[in-house]
């Protein structure tokens, strides 16, 4: 009779889909190893068909993609790819959302409105996924959302980190662009020291999407280096109107800080239009060569996933990456 041996050996596997391959690839070689030979192709009525080349049995499986322009198509592609890691026997199967779509729809504010973010939730797990690892949640009660593990990372030390090297830290005013943001920009101030905070009130009309009207900046910016922080820039249009209020309430500089570059619409003109000194964005979502301009500042989340990834597979802790600090 023949000898049966079990091997305990994890096997860690990175599959990316289409939407950014740039950033998985990064990923990958901060993990030193090589994605999975994916065949990914879409038929001639737009539905998306997903094989793996190698096999995937028994394989602790990270499906990164972010959730960039057409949404609705990455999404899908990669609820498609967590099912065929379902169904081919993987043995974990982690999603890794940079950008999380639809984050925004994460409560009802009328009747009759989805909460789309629990949908997504929904969906990731109905399709297979045992974890959900994403970075700067719109708001951080999404993570209840998922029936599983969530790994919410933060941008904030990275951001923190290259903003305080690059002014005067005596100066520095940290500004949240409405009063939902207060607690982010305290964290801020925590890493840099504990400069002041100030923010802007703002109001939204529901009813219209993509449009804030900023009123009084709260706080005293005179002759301050003002950082508007923000957890993404997508019309650009709160932020480039809190960027004027802030130099007509006297401060000296302004420099914005965000994780998620959504940059749609008009978002580069304003951006490339408007008085701050620099933009500082991540790379959770990708940036053709044609949104680039001349201040603008891409820093690469991929050490931070690869990081979280590693401690994952390994089953070390993965605190210290999602609670704001290094």
């Amino acid at each position: 009779m023949s000898e049966i041996r079990l091997t305990s050996e994890k096997k860690l596997r990175l599959f990316a889909g289409r939407g950014f391959p740039e950033l998985a690839d990064e990923v990958a070689a901060e993990l030193g190893i090589p994605l999975t030979p994916t065949s990914a192709y879409d038929f001639a009525n737009g539905e998306i068909f997903v094989r793996f080349e190698e096999s995937v049995r028994g394989c602790d499986a990270f499906v990164i993609q972010s959730h960039t322009t057409p949404v609705n198509k990455h999404i899908m592609e990669q609820l498609i790819m967590v099912d065929a890691l379902k169904r081919a026997s993987a043995k974990r199967i982690t999603v890794v959302a940079p950008f999380y779509g639809y984050a925004r729809q994460d409560k009802k504010s009328r009747g009759r409105e989805p909460i789309t973010a629990r949908l997504m939730a929904d969906l990731f797990k109905t399709a297979g996924a045992d974890r959900l690892m994403t970075v700067d949640l719109h708001t951080s009660q999404i993570q209840g959302f998922f029936d599983g593990p969530v790994d919410h990372l933060f941008a904030l030390p990275m951001l923190a980190n290259y903003v305080g090297s690059k002014v005067d830290r005596s100066r520095l005013t940290i500004v949240s662009p409405d009063s939902g943001r207060v607690r982010v920009a305290e964290r801020w101030s925590d890493l840099l020291g504990g400069c002041p905070i100030a923010f802007i009130h703002k109001t939204r009309d529901p009813r219209i999407p993509n449009e804030a009207t900023v009123g009084r900046v709260v706080g005293d910016v005179q002759g301050q280096t003002c950082v508007v922080i923000d957890d993404m820039i997508d019309t650009a249009g709160t932020i480039t109107k809190a960027v004027d209020a802030l130099f007509e309430a006297g401060a000296k500089d302004v420099i914005v800080a965000a994780t998620h570059a959504v940059f749609s619409g008009a978002a580069i003109d304003r951006l490339k239009n408007s008085r701050a000194s620099e933009v500082v964005i991540t790379n959770t979502l990708p940036v053709s060569e044609d949104q680039k301009f001349d201040n603008l500042t891409v820093l690469s989340i991929a050490p931070l996933l690869a990081r979280a990834i590693r401690e994952v597979f390994e089953d070390g802790s993965v605190t210290s990456l999602f609670d704001g600090h290094s």
